[in-house]
């Protein structure tokens, strides 16, 4: 008989992200932040290619980053709007997470598998975030999809692109949940 995790079942059952404009300072400081990453690497890794990689950014960075992200919505022609809005992440940011898919050669695991693992990743940090008693929200948007930005902002090689940006701090409000899927619908027994 399998021996349970009552603790561990419960927080999964019960788990929510903050929304990202409502998390503040404080941040986690570096040993904690490293504990969570740490926490986070113990994710799927078929072939064990670790995938992804880890990009921190700091208030001083996300300023940068938000420059960057306003040149780009002007240079790509975007609407004022959403220029905004791929701005506003790093505007209201005090800490995030880059993960970084590194697609790896291989012969047994496909590129698609790699993808995966780099997601289970972003899913992981932001559950560690959480279990660690911090705000988190994964986010990505307009910016995380556009080479340049990847390229100028974050100096990713052409094999590397955005999974996810995790952003992290202390919560300052707690948004009502949202309705969660029904189940039942969405399963099938064979």
């Amino acid at each position: 008989m399998p021996t349970p995790n009552p603790a561990a079942l419960d927080f999964l059952l019960t788990r929510r992200s903050r929304p990202a404009k409502t998390l503040t300072t404080p941040v986690p400081d570096r040993p904690a932040l490293l504990q969570i990453l740490t926490a986070a690497a113990r994710t799927p890794d078929h072939g064990k290619l670790e995938p992804w990689r880890f990009i921190v950014i700091d208030t001083a960075a996300m300023a940068a980053l938000a420059q960057l992200a306003q040149a780009r919505g002007e240079a790509l022609g975007m609407d004022p709007e959403q220029t905004a809005k791929g701005r506003a992440q790093f505007d209201q940011g005090h800490l995030a997470i880059a993960i970084i898919e590194v697609q790896k050669p291989s012969e047994k695991i496909p590129p698609l598998e790699q993808t995966y693992s780099a997601g289970a990743v972003c899913l992981a940090l932001v559950n560690a975030a959480l279990a660690s008693g911090w705000g988190a929200n994964w986010l990505s948007g307009w910016v995380s999809h556009d080479r340049e930005f990847m390229q100028q902002g974050l100096h990713l090689a052409a094999h590397e692109r955005i999974a996810g940006l995790i952003h992290i701090g202390t919560e300052t409000s707690t948004p009502p949940d949202r309705p969660r899927p029904d189940v039942e619908e969405l399963t099938t027994w064979l």
